[in-house]
């Protein structure tokens, strides 16, 4: 994912004295190779403010001065730009009103009369983090736009299309297929997985059924908004990738959550990577604050991503699956699922994955009826 480079340097300074002004441009600009513009007071700072803000990247300013103080300044600059890096700059008599500031929103301070090596120093940081709050509104800002338009792309499909529920949610699934071929035929197999443990676990009522059918069969659909470079990516994620990656438990929550019939399934996305023990994500959920679905989605999503080949391992066997399960029973996974998978012996767990390899492998995914 590429944003535009962020590396403002134009800095405003702020101070009723011109000796201060002064020697504060000529040394930044000379050491420090920044622009810089100046204002002899608040109010001068503001109309200067309003005209350059997309370019400067901090503001430092005196506490005392006429016409309009620092601490009135800095209220008016957080209300036209929550972003702005604002610098006090405060006499040594008068650190009480600098902390004030910071309460206010300054980012630091620096007192009267200073080291310019220090007024450097901290000059730099604060414009490292104009720098990255710039970054991270901009990401925020795509990631918004990005489930708005998959969000809107799913609201159209399903009224041009007008087709019946289960292909709406067919289309998805493919959608998501489509650029994830390692995992293809997952969806499918993991809700046939969630429904099997469902009927062992007594599970009968219609409606609870339909969510758990609908909640597996999307769980991954927030992938649609990840970059295909990490979605993709044949090696393994590095922090930041792995970041974003989580979040698409909480892109897919939000691309159908809009949706009527969704909105219970919606959980299921939205949780379907939390722990037992409260140490998955994306809200730490422990025990039954889990949704049930979620639950039960978590052995079924196990049994599938273990007995499937991936292109670092083959598949491996039932008496894995039921190791890990009982390995991770209590942790990973909730109890209860547990006994419901071992209500069967692994033989019946072979037959029944043969089945739904079968069942999917049969049909083009775009074809393939399921049973919603």
């Amino acid at each position: 994912m590429n944003f535009p480079e962020t590396s403002p340097n134009l800095i405003l300074v702020v101070d009723d004295e011109i000796n201060i002004r002064e020697l504060i441009k000529e040394f930044l600009e000379e050491e420090g190779n920044f622009q810089i513009i100046t204002a002899s007071n608040g109010r001068e700072a503001l109309e200067l403010f309003q005209k350059h803000s997309r370019e400067i990247a901090i503001i430092m300013s005196d506490i005392k001065m006429p016409l309009m103080d620092g601490l009135e300044l800095l209220r008016e600059l957080r209300a036209i730009e929550p972003e702005a890096v604002v610098v006090m700059i405060s006499a040594l008599t008068d650190i009480q009103s600098a902390i004030n500031a910071m309460d206010r929103g300054a980012y630091s301070y620096i007192t009267k009369p200073f080291k310019v090596s220090e007024l450097l120093i901290m000059v730099r940081r604060a414009v490292e983090k104009r720098k990255l709050l710039l970054e991270n509104k901009m990401y925020q800002k795509h990631l918004e736009e990005l489930v708005a338009e998959r969000t809107l792309e799913v609201r159209k499909a399903y009224q041009e299309l007008d087709k019946t529920y289960h292909s709406t949610l067919t289309a998805l699934v493919n959608a998501l297929d489509s650029r994830d071929t390692e995992t293809e035929g997952h969806s499918h197999r993991v809700m046939s997985y969630t429904l099997f443990l469902a009927e062992l676990m007594g599970i009968t009522d219609s409606k609870v059924l339909d969510t758990l059918k609908t909640g597996a069969l999307l769980h991954d659909i927030g992938k649609i908004g990840i970059p295909d470079a990490i979605l993709r990516k044949p090696a393994k994620l590095d922090n930041d990738e792995w970041l974003i990656m989580k979040q698409h438990p909480v892109l897919g929550y939000k691309i159908i959550q809009g949706i009527e019939k969704l909105e219970n399934a919606a959980l299921i996305v939205l949780n379907h990577q939390e722990r037992f023990n409260g140490t998955g994500y994306p809200n730490g959920l422990k025990g039954e604050n889990i949704p049930l679905g979620a639950r039960i989605f978590a052995v079924a999503d196990t049994v599938d991503a273990m007995t499937s080949d991936r292109p670092y391992r083959k598949a491996l066997s039932f008496e894995n699956v039921a190791d890990e399960l009982l390995k991770y029973k209590g942790e990973q996974f909730d109890p209860v699922v547990v006994d419901a998978f071992f209500q069967k012996p692994l033989e019946e767990w072979k037959r029944y994955k043969e089945m739904t390899v079968a069942e999917v492998s049969r049909e083009p995914l775009s074809s393939l009826k399921t049973p919603l």
